[in-house]
């Protein structure tokens, strides 16, 4: 017979069980480094790291943290911040806990090397690998990074932390916590390959203009709108330019003070929401004048369509000397019966100014596209419709939009732009009928450019609505008037010249 002495068994062949020999190589390093760790004394931990690691359970610490950064942070950079990170949170964490604890059955380690001091009062019943908490914490910071530097940096240390304190509770190896915290950055990431984040996105606002480059201010007169901004708003302005010229006013005063200003500036500056902006860019274009906008009100679509999110935004652009040309939407005859009326983001009329209220309303505290459909739920009780002949046909309308360039978001509401100079109008309506109810919550939930019985979409040069019936609400820019019995909507391509960074931060 032949010797098989010499021939090694399955156990003599690999470790225990499945592991390889650089398996166990890992699993030895991975046991000095939990107990170095274990027998290492760290000043002030132990009464914070416990602490810290029992709030992170089950993601509390950071809805926590996207809480305090939605509501302490300036605009809607740190809201997205905050939204991208819960995302991310939530991706890494059905990953970790639906695939990860179930595809390796890693035990916990032994507490005997670990103080029972530093040991949680509840120990977690999961397996060990990978580390659900380090995930969760490097996905959130990660996420919010990815949208907002500054808020990243204050999270980063914050999600260290909380990775750490698995190890020094002795819930988790070392290499549970790294693998976890990978997988948490991935997740991350891949949720920005799903939801591009803000500076993934095409440049708004081509092409590049010329405009006098303004260091400190000088040669600029910014009107501030009381109404519209805040004082802390204004003193950041005056801080950031101190050679600038502020006019502060009242809302009835701003379109004096804006022409008082066009007199004696070379660039318009004006501080506000979107009705006050809309009112500086039709006296910047009458003037031939570059226009700085300060975003200073509740909702303002124009300047961070623009990718304008914050004062020092506008700021490098005025010491650059960098602009932009965008389009000027135009409705002829305008709101007092003469000159053309001007929209920089949308044009409305029926039901939609209603519509456009409730929504602006909502938007900043439940999202865009929720509001859009409470707004629809609001409006569909109202009984009257816009009967109105719609490019030479007549037509039973509950509501028509018309935005100055194509609105990326899905349903009739406003959402982003991706270019502001593209020459078209982003022109939505939604039929009349039975079923008024039904037929606006299928148009907040069509397409931006589905065709459908009930919502119909169009990208236009030139709209012509006559027939309107008297009393019929127009809407334009937040701003509200009467309709004339007979409208033309066109648009001043590339009319108006405004500062905008190059590089968005």
């Amino acid at each position: 017979m032949p010797d098989t002495s010499a021939i090694p068994t399955a156990h003599q062949q690999a470790p225990p069980g499945t592991r390889t020999r650089i398996a166990a190589l890992l699993d030895s390093w991975d046991e000095r480094a939990f107990r170095s760790v274990a027998a290492r004394h760290w000043p002030g931990a132990g009464p914070v790291l416990p602490r810290l690691s029992r709030s992170a359970n089950h993601g509390l610490l950071w809805f926590g943290a996207a809480a305090g950064i939605a509501a302490l942070g300036h605009g809607t950079r740190s809201r997205r911040a905050a939204l991208r990170g819960v995302a991310s949170l939530g991706l890494a964490s059905a990953a970790i806990n639906v695939i990860g604890k179930r595809a390796v059955r890693r035990p916990r380690p032994l507490l005997d090397a670990v103080p029972v001091i530093r040991q949680l009062k509840r120990q977690p019943f999961t397996t060990s690998f990978p580390s659900g908490h380090a995930a969760s914490a490097a996905a959130f910071a990660t996420g919010v990074a990815l949208e907002s530097k500054g808020w990243g940096a204050v999270v980063a240390p914050l999600a260290a932390s909380v990775a750490l304190s698995r190890v020094y509770t002795g819930v988790h190896y070392p290499s549970d916590v790294l693998v976890g915290a990978a997988l948490g950055v991935g997740a991350a990431y891949a949720v920005r390959g799903i939801v591009p984040t803000r500076s993934q996105m095409p440049s708004p606002g081509r092409p590049y203009a010329q405009a006098p480059a303004l260091p400190g201010g000088r040669g600029l007169v910014v009107v501030a709108n009381r109404a519209s901004g805040s004082f802390d708003d204004a003193t950041l302005v005056r801080d950031a330019l101190p050679f600038a010229e502020i006019v502060e006013c009242e809302p009835e005063e701003v379109e004096t003070e804006l022409e008082k200003a066009a007199g004696r500036c070379q660039a318009l500056g004006v501080l506000g929401g979107d009705g006050t902006i809309n009112r500086a860019a039709t006296i910047a274009v009458q003037h031939g004048l570059p226009l700085a906008v300060f975003p200073g009100g509740t909702l303002n679509h124009f300047a961070y369509d623009l990718g304008i999110e914050h004062v020092q935004d506008t700021c490098r652009a005025l010491t650059a000397g960098d602009a932009v040309r965008v389009d000027l939407g135009r409705f002829t005859p305008g709101p007092y019966g003469t000159a053309p009326g001007h929209f920089l983001n949308t044009f409305s009329l029926g039901v939609y100014p209603e519509l456009v209220r409730v929504r602006e309303h909502w938007a900043p505290r439940i999202g865009g596209w929720p509001a859009g459909v409470l707004a629809a739920l609001k409006v569909l009780r109202g009984e009257h419709q816009l009967d109105a002949e719609f490019e030479g046909r007549r037509r039973s309308l509950w509501l028509l939009f018309a935005g100055n360039c194509i609105y990326q978001q899905v349903g009739p509401t406003p959402g982003h732009r991706h270019d502001l100079a593209d020459g078209l109008l982003d022109v939505r309506i939604v039929h009349g009928g039975r079923a008024p109810g039904l037929r606006l919550l299928a148009a907040a939930l069509a397409g931006p450019l589905s065709r459908s019985p009930v919502h119909a979409a169009e990208r236009m040069r030139r709209v012509r609505i006559s027939g309107i019936e008297p009393g019929t609400p127009l809407a334009y820019d937040g701003e509200v008037a009467e309709a004339p019995e007979e409208l033309t909507l066109d648009k001043a391509i590339e009319a108006l010249t405004v500062y905008r960074p190059q590089a968005l931060l």
